[in-house]
């Protein structure tokens, strides 16, 4: 909400400083790594973006965020939001920070976490240069399909998943700022569950998905469909963004572009089908003889879960009324 770079620039601190202690609760090694990771890369980023808010300062005699007209302090917040949000390539902390935190903290960071620099990017939409971003956008789409091929880790997966999305959304922004926006919300309706269901199925490796359907076999059937959203299959509400940005790049003539992100979502398809196959389509040899695990209610709530999974699915035939 601010119009201030150096109130814009104090609200990301407070965003970096708030969630550290929330990656570092858990008293282990991988805990304390991730938190130096996470605080080094933001803290690097922060430091560019008031740097470029100075240089834009020096230079047009104002802090105002929409009067970004100097060329250097485009190119420097580009790089610094980027470097904030993860997108290739400045994104190799994210999968390793994800790695070393609990699945809600990840869920923090693949959600909640991007919304201030997208805000920054979104608000500066009409001065940046459009050619950087969307280098970086196709190299995040094409970073995210191939990181996530060789990972037995779901929550490497997510971030490399997460990685390929802010590839899609990079891309477009410079064009079309409100599809952008829609494919985040989208990203976030999808991320959320899919972290939520990994929580409450405890599946940290690829190898525990093939116990899931013990647990319960109507999420397993939801993991399914969501891995199918996320890699964004057509009935489902992940196919939405994808579309809507393809035909906006062939709209302003950039069909190379459009064939190589349409061809990098074909890589990150292929996991998401590995993930599906694996939790869905193959059975795990039972040595009991009850085909479902003995369990009492769920502790935590599910209502979360089947909410978003629902809106992931379901949301395609509404397009004309989300996107006006």
């Amino acid at each position: 909400s601010s119009f201030h770079w150096l109130l814009a620039w104090i609200g990301l601190e407070l965003n970096t400083l708030a969630i550290i202690p929330i990656i570092a609760k858990q008293h282990h090694p991988r805990a304390t790594e991730a938190t130096t990771k996470y605080f080094l890369t933001q803290a690097a980023a922060s430091a560019m973006i008031l740097f470029s808010s100075t240089t834009n300062a020096w230079f047009s005699g104002t802090w105002d965020i929409s009067q970004l007209t100097n060329p250097m302090s485009c190119t420097m917040l580009t790089l610094a939001l980027s470097m904030k949000l993860g997108l290739a390539p400045l994104h190799f902390w994210l999968p390793e920070v994800l790695q070393g935190i609990p699945m809600k903290t990840a869920l923090i960071i693949a959600t909640w976490q991007k919304l201030a620099p997208i805000t920054l990017l979104y608000l500066t939409h009409n001065s940046i240069n459009p050619t950087p971003l969307l280098m970086m956008g196709i190299l995040s789409a094409l970073t995210g399909g191939w990181g996530g091929l060789n990972q037995t880790q779901t929550r490497k997966i997510l971030a490399f998943s997460s990685i390929a999305h802010l590839g899609w959304m990079a891309s477009i922004i410079t064009l079309n700022p409100n599809i952008m926006l829609l494919n985040l919300t989208i990203y976030i309706t999808m991320t959320a569950p899919m972290f939520l269901l990994l929580k409450f199925t405890t599946s940290k490796t690829i190898k525990d998905l093939t116990t899931t359907w013990t647990t319960s076999p109507q999420m397993t059937t939801l993991m399914m469909l969501l891995l199918m959203s996320l890699g964004g299959l057509p009935p489902l509400s992940g196919f939405m963004p994808k579309w809507l940005i393809l035909q906006e790049l062939t709209t302003h003539n950039l069909t190379m572009t459009a064939t190589i992100m349409a061809v990098s979502a074909l890589l990150s398809l292929f996991f998401y089908l590995r993930l599906s196959y694996i939790s869905a389509l193959t059975m795990h040899p039972t040595t009991t003889k009850t085909p479902n695990k003995w369990r009492f209610q769920p502790k935590s709530s599910t209502t979360p879960i089947t909410t978003l999974s629902t809106l992931s699915i379901i949301l395609l035939p509404m397009t004309p009324l989300l996107y006006v």
